[in-house]
């Protein structure tokens, strides 16, 4: 991928553009941006918000780990913004919806659940078709036929491992959450500014 912003083709310069638009507009919803849902204008070291500080660590913490990113829904939002400007939002959305369908306890409605998944992202020309191997794509085809709450499980890990060494890099280094990032550090305290207060008897030799 690019890395300064000198070097960017026309159609990366768009792809950022579009990326930090659609970060912005989420920010916006999620009532942390301002009224334009610039990430140049968020209020990150109000004293008063501490949603604010909240959100700053949560951003911070996307970088520590995949784990923690998809963990965190502002992550995963941040992160679906991502991928719709590289047209691969599908891998996140097939993760997500498996995600869902472990929780469904009727089996009428994990049957019909798991053909409605395998419809849309799994089967060859689906709408949203995922990108894992024939073998992979078989193995979930006769899972769905006697469908389980880990039928998908196969296919949601390869999904999972593609989007962690291919797609999530890629987010980490886009300069929307470069910014993002940087933004959130200057609104998170230092180490330092935390220390404890020097001594009083120090001070009094020092005098």
């Amino acid at each position: 991928m690019c890395r300064t912003l000198a070097a960017f083709p026309t159609t990366c310069l768009e792809r950022a553009k579009e990326f930090k638009t659609r970060l912005g507009i989420f920010l916006h919803k999620s009532e942390l941006g301002s009224e334009t849902g610039s990430l140049g204008k968020f209020d990150w070291g109000s004293k008063h918000s501490k949603e604010s500080r909240s959100f700053s660590e949560d951003v911070l913490g996307w970088k520590e780990s995949f784990d923690l990113l998809l963990s965190s829904k502002n992550g995963v939002a941040a992160f679906h913004a991502f991928l719709k400007t590289e047209f691969s939002e599908e891998n996140l959305e097939f993760w997500l919806a498996c995600e869902e369908f472990k929780k469904i306890r009727s089996a009428a409605r994990l049957s019909s659940r798991a053909q409605h998944i395998f419809d849309e992202f799994i089967c060859s020309e689906a709408p949203k078709e995922v990108n894992i191997d024939h073998e992979t794509r078989e193995l979930t085809r006769m899972n769905v036929q006697a469908a389980t709450a880990t039928c998908f499980d196969v296919a949601q890990g390869k999904t999972r491992t593609l989007m962690e060494k291919d797609s999530y890099p890629r987010f980490l280094k886009s300069p929307a959450y470069q910014d993002l990032a940087a933004q959130a550090s200057a609104a998170t305290p230092s180490a330092s500014s935390c220390s404890p207060a020097e001594p009083s008897h120090t001070r009094a030799t020092r005098q």
